[in-house]
């Protein structure tokens, strides 16, 4: 309890750091630059996201310093709908991820890919993935090496699941969400053996109406030239670049 609360005061502290900084128009230092990354949505389209400000640079702060400068959405269920075929169309060879979904209780959890994903039925990713939670309890879920199961795509397959995991094993996922798009599951009796996460949902089974994939790192290498992006400040209006 007290390491957690000494974490917290250093993500507000952090956090209220950005504010000032922002709010008189000061550049900020190179250590908030690192923490709060520019976000980019595609051209033309306006966008709030499930994390705030404040859960932002507590997942950044998590992720490997060469990609916490940068992120590009996507997907968004508010943007490109309730489809998990505009997922798997909008996220494969994207390179490192972050994925994130709030259920119809209110909680918010996800997970961090390190590598980009690809629609296949084996495992993939390594050891530097993770998964996490938001709310009701902010923590970060980290390797056990007790096994690989680290990243999860398939579709279009008979006999072995439809869906997006990550962590555990087949039909008992750390973190799932099903080719029937809107329902996944976390189960974890009493930790997923992968990340060594508790059940990060509300319910075991879970229904959920927002999710976000979020591109994290240098855009230069994500091949987003054609697609035309511009950056956009999330939920400040002080917020606008680094």
């Amino acid at each position: 309890m007290i390491e957690d609360w000494v974490f917290r005061t250093h993500l507000v502290a952090t956090f209220l750091s950005v504010v000032i900084h922002r709010g008189f128009l000061l550049r900020l230092s190179l250590g908030l630059t690192t923490l709060v990354p520019k976000r980019q949505v595609d051209q033309g389209q306006e966008f709030e996201s499930v994390l705030d400000v404040l859960s932002v640079i507590f997942v950044n702060s998590h992720l490997p310093r060469e990609q916490r400068h940068r992120w590009h959405l996507l997907f968004s269920t508010e943007l490109h709908g309730h489809s998990f075929a505009q997922l798997c169309g909008r996220i494969p060879h994207r390179g490192p991820c972050v994925a994130l979904l709030e259920d119809h209780d209110g909680y918010v959890f996800g997970g961090f890919a390190s590598c980009s994903w690809e629609i296949k039925p084996q495992f993939q990713g390594d050891d530097k993935c993770f998964l996490f939670s938001i709310s009701p309890n902010m923590a970060v879920h980290t390797c056990t090496g007790y096994n690989n199961h680290y990243m999860y795509l398939n579709h279009g397959q008979q006999t072995i699941p439809n869906g997006l995991g990550m962590g555990g094993q087949h039909n008992y996922f750390g973190l799932w969400i099903d080719v029937d798009f809107g329902k996944g599951h976390s189960k974890a009796k009493p930790t997923c053996t992968t990340y060594n996460s508790p059940q990060l949902s509300a319910k075991e089974d879970f229904r959920f109406e927002k999710m976000e994939v979020w591109a994290v790192g240098d855009t230069s290498e994500l091949n987003l030239v054609s697609i035309g992006i511009s950056l956009l400040s999330w939920l400040y209006p002080f917020y606008c670049s680094i």
